[in-house]
């Protein structure tokens, strides 16, 4: 006769848990309902049950240790007359290993409530200096009336007879369970025979709440900020939920953003470029003045440091990045066009090599 140990794969010193883990995968692996008509599996599925029924129990194991099959002679091992007799046999192990999970718990415990979003526009001024503000926020809470329990004061919750209070109910599945929520009390084991009228048995009601925010400097676009606890009531008791502010930093009219650093387009004519020219330059807060070098290109830029925007979590603030671009006149009167015809005539003439010109330096006040 095949030794038990051997039959589920298992070592003499393996623990309760291992016997029992063991058994679980072979008996799913040789379930009559996975292997219709084969009877192999049938054979193999009352053999491991046989074995499981001797190693689980602390006394005919310790006599098949020490005497083997003889051991256990007279007692009762094994003999199972069909399938619902395995059933009946280890009912509490095959509600747990076939019924895909342990039963949920009964719903009378307390749920969290749900989180809540909401965007917040800043402009790139109070990203900038930070910002406190108010928010009105439309949430549920918990109804006073009934403090969250769903019940008129005085009434009490009743059993739910169609599960008899658990909040599942089971449905046969050849050899396996099935477990639900059972669709009267929705999994809760009870039923709410006299609802609270102010919230109608939910328990929480609708209530607009304003809320003082202080959102610090250096946000950005997508930029999540959290709110413990001012999201959705909880039920039965459990926490609320939180609310997560949403940045949305809104579009600025003379300056674009790269992360800490704003971008300006500064427009020059062609002769400041030329001859170099002090030009003054807006920031967030004030104004700066750059030094254009002779001779600047379209495109050149120039950084004016400490001008951009602060970082979070005290990081530096980043810099003002200048843009140069040129302005080409479209309109030139008489003496202009004439001014315009006698360069052109110049610049033909030979001068010689010209020097090799050099990339301006970047001044700033």
């Amino acid at each position: 006769m095949t030794e038990y140990y051997e039959i589920l794969g298992v070592s003499r010193e393996a623990s309760i848990n291992e016997i029992k883990g063991s058994y679980r995968q072979l008996a799913l692996k040789h379930h009559p309902d996975k292997n219709p008509g084969d009877k192999q599996a049938e054979e193999q599925f009352k053999l491991i049950s046989e074995a499981y029924q001797v190693l689980s129990d602390t006394e005919k194991r310790q006599l098949y240790d020490l005497y083997g099959h003889a051991g256990l002679a007279g007692m009762d091992v094994g003999g199972f007359s069909g399938f619902e007799d395995i059933f009946s046999s280890f009912g509490d192990i095959f509600e747990e290993f076939f019924s895909f999970g342990k039963r949920p718990a009964q719903g009378e415990g307390a749920q969290p409530g749900a989180d809540l979003r909401q965007r917040v526009a800043l402009t790139l001024e109070e990203v900038a200096r930070g910002l406190d503000t108010s928010l009105e926020v439309e949430r549920r809470v918990s109804c006073r009336r009934c403090g969250g329990s769903g019940l008129e004061p005085g009434s009490q919750r009743q059993s739910c007879p169609r599960c008899g209070g658990r909040g599942q109910v089971s449905q046969p599945r050849g050899f396996l369970k099935i477990f639900n929520n059972c669709p009267d009390c929705l999994g809760a084991g009870t039923l709410i025979t006299y609802p609270c009228v102010n919230c109608g048995g939910q328990g929480t009601v609708k209530e607009k709440k304003q809320l003082q925010v202080r959102i610090p400097q250096g946000v950005d676009s997508g930029t999540r900020l959290r709110l413990r606890g001012e999201g959705e009531a909880g039920v039965r008791g459990g926490p609320a939920g939180d609310l997560y502010l949403e940045v949305q930093i809104a579009p600025h009219p003379i300056f674009s953003r790269k992360e800490r650093d704003l971008h300006y387009q500064a427009h020059l004519s062609f002769v400041e470029a030329a001859l170099g020219a002090a030009v003054t330059v807006p920031t967030l807060n004030s104004q700066k003045l750059l030094q254009v070098p002779a001779g600047t290109q379209p495109g050149a830029t120039f950084r004016i440091p400490g001008e951009g925007l602060p970082g979070l979590k005290g990081k530096s603030r980043g810099d003002l990045v200048v843009e140069v671009a040129l302005d080409t006149p479209i309109r030139l009167n008489s003496q202009q066009k004439r001014l315009l015809e006698e360069f052109l005539k110049l610049r033909a003439k030979p001068e010689g090599k010209r020097p090799k010109q050099r990339a301006g330096e970047e001044l700033h006040k």
